[in-house]
Parts: C-alpha cells; structure tokens; sequence
C-alpha cells in the first residue's frame, strides 16, 4: 500500500525554495507514495509546473489571512483573523518595547502564533507531513501525521528568531532538517538542544527540467547578446540577504580595473528602489542591469560567462547549484556557509566579502580563461541534483 506525504508551503510565487521544491517533486517515486501539496494561497508562477501526479488541495480561504493586509481582513466576514493580526501586531511592539532585536522571521513568529489556533484543521492523516518552507506552526497544530518534519532553507543565526516562540513550534514535530552540514551547524549553535532532531537534506535539483528551460530563447531587449562585455549573471530575491545593493559598486570597481562587464540581476523584492538608488549613485546604467522576476532564468544563466552569487549569507543557493548543472563558472562570495555550497577553485571560487575584494576575485576569474576551463569541466563531472538525498526521506517512511 501506498504511504501518504503532506507537503506545506505558503505559496508558489518565484524563489529558490520553490525551485527546489519543483525537484523534489519531480524526483519523488509516484509508484510507493502519494503526495498532497497544501498552498496558503494557490498563487505564483511555478503553480504550473507542479507535476500532475502531485494532489494539490483545495485552497481553505481562512489560509490566505497570513499575508493579507490586516485592514481587508478586518473587513471581511472573518473578523476574527483581523483581531489575531492586530494582536500579534502588538506583540510585535511589546518585544520591541522589551529590547529584542525584530526582523521578517521574528514578525511571522507572532503572527504564526495569534492566527494558527484560529485555523480549520487539514483533513486525513498522514505517514509524512513536511513544511517545506517558513513558519512550522500549522505543521506542529494543524496537520495529524505518524511523523513531522519542519525544512529551513537559510542560515538560523541570521533570522533572529523569538526563542521561546520557536522551541513552543518545534516541541511539536519530530525532525528539523537543514540544507547543508553548515546550515545545521548554524541552527545548531542557536538551538544545541535541538540536536536529536536534526538531519540534513540537500536541495534536490532537476537536471533534465533545468537543461530543457535552458534551451528556451531569450527575447529581451534588456539583455545584449551582440556586445563583447562579459556578462554576468545573478538571481535572487532583493532582500538584504542576497546583497544587491552592492552590486553597482563592486561593479565600478571592476570597470575600474579596465574590465568591460555587464552584470545582469534576475528577481524582485523589497531592495528593488535601493538597489535603484546604488546604480544610479555609482553611474553604473548601462552595466548593472535589473531585468526584474523571470519565471524561467535558466536560458539567461546558460547565456552568460560567469554566474555571481554575492550574498551576505545564504542556507544553500539553488541558483549556485543550477549554474553548475548548466556548466558555467561560479563565483560566490565568503559567507559563513559557502564552504558547503561549491569546493573553491574546483568548481566555483570563492571571494571576499567587502566590494573592493568582491571585485577582484572576479577580475581574477575573468584573467585566468584556463580556471574558467578548469571549473567548467569539473561541473560536467560531478552530480549536483542530490537525488540521492530522497533516500533520507524514504528512511523516514520506512523506519
């Protein structure tokens, strides 16, 4: 008999998470497990790339008051929602008030909290329940299921999380599953006690769907295939994590080291009228190039010279990883968790993170076409769609 899995997620709007979620759909054995995919909302452009073994539920509105601005939710005939939403809004002030240091994950922490109790259940019991992405409180309250696994796609000692809001979430699921040996690190030094629960799951990729979206043809007028300017080429969303805002100087830096380039950034975000503000304070128009949310970025990687990922810390970038299927040189910058993402001067370079060093690392990548080959080769032989790690999740089932 077939064993059942629930999958979470908010949304399936364009993202890294999303990305990955997409290959570990598409790799899942359909002939042992049934999946069920549970959306918040039934919105985003990768809504159509789920595969049709995939059962997606039926959207339960009450879901959809996470991200709703509070005012609509006030007046709709939920009122209830509203109420929660003002409330968490006050804890969020009061934690403020109290000295805590607040961000995104600590904001959904709260409002997680005074709107989950308020929830219908998710009907059918389980063998697996996963939440793939965010807050695992629906996950830990909402979902029957023989055994529970919360993801986390990021590093943890970035997030600034509400300690007593988190440890209530995970007391309630049975495994906490991290990216990458580092990533679990990270959560672990947040949460050593946590230590039992932890595994770790590399993102599962799709060779095949990313080399056949790679093939698609560019029509953009933004990006100039004619010119002999290297491009570059980086994808994410404009969040402070990602670092874009620092794009337009690194550079100016390199145009400074007599390197023509043009530096494409793929995605969209809160950071988009400051990344903006940077390009047009370092003169860098026609050199830092935003072509905005593109549902399939893989053809713009494959035409480009060198993929950058410049991030200020990541869990495990998917582009990194998609880039190298696509065989191009990578070049990322020296997060705290970058020596999980690629093997430094085997396939990809690792550079500092300040600009001025940034933009010589890439410089020198630029220089040296014999690295460029080196890295190129060592990507077509090394396996990056982790399918292997399905076997973890199996385990789970079986065991």
């Amino acid at each position: 008999m077939k064993k059942n899995i629930l999958i979470l997620m908010p949304s399936m709007f364009i993202g890294g998470a999303e990305r990955s979620l997409i290959g570990l759909l598409d790799s899942i054995d359909y002939t042992k497990y049934n999946i069920d995919l549970f959306l918040n909302r039934h919105e985003g452009e990768f809504l159509n790339l789920i595969p049709d073994k995939v059962n997606l539920l039926p959207q339960i509105d009450a879901y959809t008051n996470f991200d709703r601005p509070i005012k609509d939710v006030l007046f709709s005939k939920n009122f209830k929602y509203g109420i929660a939403r003002l409330k968490a809004k006050g804890d969020m002030r009061k934690n403020i008030k109290l000295g805590n240091e607040h961000n995104v994950w600590s904001s959904l922490q709260f409002i997680s909290n005074r709107l989950v109790p308020l929830l219908p259940n998710i009907d059918k019991e389980y063998d697996l329940a996963i939440n793939f992405l965010g807050i695992a409180d629906v996950l830990g309250q909402k979902v029957k299921a023989k055994k529970k696994l919360a993801w986390i796609h990021t590093d943890y000692t970035k997030l600034v999380p509400n300690k007593k809001l988190d440890m209530d979430t995970y007391s309630k699921v049975d495994y906490i599953v991290t990216v990458s040996k580092d990533c679990e690190n990270q959560f672990l030094s947040v949460y050593p006690m946590l230590k039992d629960k932890s595994l770790v799951i590399e993102n599962i990729l799709s060779e095949k769907f990313i080399r056949q979206q790679a093939d698609e043809k560019i029509i953009d007028d933004k990006f100039d295939f004619d010119n002999d300017q290297i491009k570059l080429v980086s994808i994410g969303r404009f969040t402070d994590a990602k670092n874009f805002d620092n794009v337009p100087q690194i550079c100016k830096y390199i145009l400074e080291k007599g390197i023509d380039v043009r530096w494409y950034i793929i995605g969209y975000g809160g950071d988009e009228s400051l990344i903006k503000q940077k390009i047009k304070e370092f003169g860098m128009e026609k050199h830092v190039i935003m072509l905005g949310k593109k549902e399939n970025p893989y053809p713009y990687i494959k035409a480009c010279d060198i993929y950058v990922q410049p991030s200020r810390y990541e869990g495990k970038a998917v582009a990194v990883r998609e880039a190298q299927i696509l065989n191009k040189p990578v070049v990322i910058t020296n997060f705290e968790t970058s020596k999980s993402q690629l093997k430094d001067g085997f396939d990809g370079v690792i550079v500092p993170m300040d600009n001025e060093g940034c933009a010589e690392g890439i410089c020198n990548l630029i220089k040296d076409k014999e690295l460029q080959q080196k890295l190129i080769e060592n990507t077509k032989i090394t396996d990056y769609t982790n399918k292997q790690e399905l076997e973890k999740i199996y385990a789970l089932l079986e065991g």
